[in-house]
């Protein structure tokens, strides 16, 4: 808590109730928070229909932009749980992460979320495409060659498959 100066707006993860997302989402955009949360499209199969839904990229997850003066007025919120910490204080997550889910988020590209650790691969950069600057780490997944990027304040991994022609090795 003492780690958000009174003015100056940080983004932060909130863990929410599990499926309370989108009702969150709503209710803090209806307070006047900044919000964020990242969906993704996905091809549902029932018994007797196909549809395609939204659904949160990150289960349980939202961003808030916020201050000092909006920290508990967050926390307050039915369905929010907790921010996410580190040794007991509200972790910001840099603006650059969340320009990054915003760019793989709008691609539509393929995208898997892990939260199991992998060993550290080839450092490898997008110099091309749609989510050109990207830096990740290329690991190979379920048989398909992904760029991994990591999310280290939530635990979470995002695997994007990119077209290898548009990546570059990191020295």
């Amino acid at each position: 808590m003492d780690t958000i100066k009174k003015h100056e707006a940080k983004w932060y993860a909130a863990y929410t109730n599990s499926r309370a997302e989108k009702k969150v989402f709503a209710e803090l955009q209806q307070q006047g928070i900044e919000t964020y949360l990242p969906l993704q499209k996905k091809l549902k199969q029932w018994s007797d229909r196909r549809k395609w839904v939204e659904e949160p990229l990150l289960r349980c997850y939202i961003f808030v932009k916020i201050d000092m003066t909006d920290y508990y007025r967050v926390l307050n919120t039915r369905g929010v749980v907790r921010y996410i910490t580190f040794e007991g204080k509200a972790v910001p997550i840099p603006e650059n992460q969340i320009d990054v889910l915003r760019r793989v988020v709008a691609t539509e590209a393929d995208v898997e979320v892990s939260s199991e650790k992998f060993d550290p691969g080839d450092r490898v950069k997008v110099v091309s495409g749609p989510l050109l600057g990207l830096e990740g780490e290329m690991v190979n997944y379920r048989g398909s060659r992904r760029v991994m990027v990591r999310f280290d304040q939530l635990g979470q991994h995002l695997l994007v498959s990119i077209n290898a022609g548009f990546l570059e090795a990191i020295k």
